[in-house]
């Protein structure tokens, strides 16, 4: 090992790592205080004392910052995540954990974050597009026969959808889309895979899930590509990113937005227990019901069977045959009446006609006189001489010429 701090380090002898440590915090601590521009990704106070990361506004470039109390304490305005800032700094070396932070001694706004900015536009966009609007937001199915997950590998968003999607219906399946959740790649993976998932028939409902993380590794779910993906797929999305304080688009864009993973899990897949509890109760009061329907009913044909026309129905039909015997001996009297009357009118019309019938008169010795035509002669002045007449008597007729 090198005794010396000055001795070159080479491999018989090299630096100890603190040494080596010290050396970079000495040449970090030369730096002394600079101006530096970027963007708020994460501000976190604990203790009056801030802990936050501030982006280079132009490369993927990020260092984590301190605000101590003393300084925080004498802060004009407020901040928050996507906040553009210019800030007085200074580089620290931290030999025990080897990590770099720099401490803030002034800070202060330069306007709107990019980042910030950019999203506002796009949220306006969309949402003048219509794809925020609750009208096209698809419903789940009851129970899908194939979950599509897109996720990062070997992630504990995954984790927690499969083991709580499981516990809730052991013989749910997944097909899972492992893509970058943070990155330059992130938007590029997760879009494809979305659009992947969204043409698989079998799959009936699509999540997108990540266990949180700040601003800056949750701006890939608010990527444009991303959010026009899951806008075109014909299959549900369940957006389960895992934050609360900022919420990415993709959260608007989806057709229910998750808090957690494991949340998503419990909206996607019913809980067996559950439903299984729920049919029991229905069966059960179906069966209380139809016991009270059959007992109902097995009363009123109790009722029905107490009646006297149901227990002794031969009473009703010596009744109604007393009855019809009253009606048959009624008809035939009142028949027998009508004959009668009718028969003694037919007697006086009988009698009537006769009485005015001109034969009675003949028979007493009258006739009538005819015209060869069967014209009643009514003078002599209807029968000149010679006229060939015809007598009608009671018992025939006779011919005759009138003599003038």
């Amino acid at each position: 090992m090198a005794e010396s701090g000055n001795a070159p380090a080479t491999r018989d002898t090299p630096w100890p790592v603190g040494l080596m440590s010290e050396k970079i915090a000495a040449w970090i601590d030369r730096l002394g205080q600079v101006w530096v521009e970027g963007e708020i990704t994460q501000w976190q106070v604990r203790g009056g004392h801030v802990y936050g990361k501030l982006k280079d506004l132009g490369q993927d470039a990020t260092v984590s910052f301190t605000v101590w109390r003393s300084v925080a304490q004498r802060l004009t305005s407020d901040f928050a995540q996507g906040d553009r800032v210019i800030a007085l700094v200074k580089p620290n070396f931290w030999v025990k954990g080897g990590s770099l932070t720099v401490q803030v001694f002034e800070l202060s706004h330069v306007g709107l974050g990019e980042l910030l900015e950019r999203l506002e536009r796009l949220r306006r966009q969309l949402q003048a597009e219509g794809l925020f609007d609750a009208d096209r937001k698809r419903p789940l199915p009851f129970l899908p026969g194939r979950i599509g997950l897109v996720t990062g590998r070997d992630s504990d968003a995954e984790k927690d959808v499969v083991r709580n999607a499981t516990l809730r219906w052991p013989g749910v399946q997944f097909r899972v889309h492992y893509a970058a959740v943070q990155g330059d790649r992130a938007a590029g993976e997760v879009a494809a895979g979305i659009e992947a998932l969204d043409q698989d028939p079998e799959v009936d409902v699509i999540i997108v899930a990540r266990g949180g993380g700040d601003f800056q590794n949750l701006l890939p779910f608010s990527d444009e590509r991303v959010l026009r993906a899951a806008a075109a797929a014909t299959t549900p999305i369940v957006s389960a990113i895992g934050h609360e304080a900022d919420r990415p688009l993709l959260d608007e864009v989806a057709d229910l937005r998750a808090s957690t993973p494991t949340d998503a899990a419990k909206r996607v897949v019913p809980d067996v227990g559950e439903e299984l509890a729920g049919i029991d109760q229905a069966r059960a009061r179906m069966t209380s019901r139809l016991s009270q329907l059959l007992a109902h009913e097995t009363d009123r044909l109790t009722q029905l069977r107490g009646r006297p026309v149901l227990s002794t129905p031969e009473r009703l039909i010596d009744e109604r045959a007393e009855e019809l015997v009253r009606w048959i001996a009624r008809g035939t009297e009142l028949a027998d009446r009508a004959v009668e009357d009718r028969r003694r009118e037919l007697t006086d019309l009988r009698a009537r006609v006769t009485a005015l019938s001109p034969r009675a008169t003949m028979e007493r010795g009258y006739g009538i006189i005819q015209l060869a035509d069967g014209t009643v002669l009514r003078g002599t002045a209807g029968a000149p001489a010679g006229t060939e007449l015809t007598i009608a008597l009671a018992d025939g007729r006779i011919g005759a010429v009138s003599q003038g």
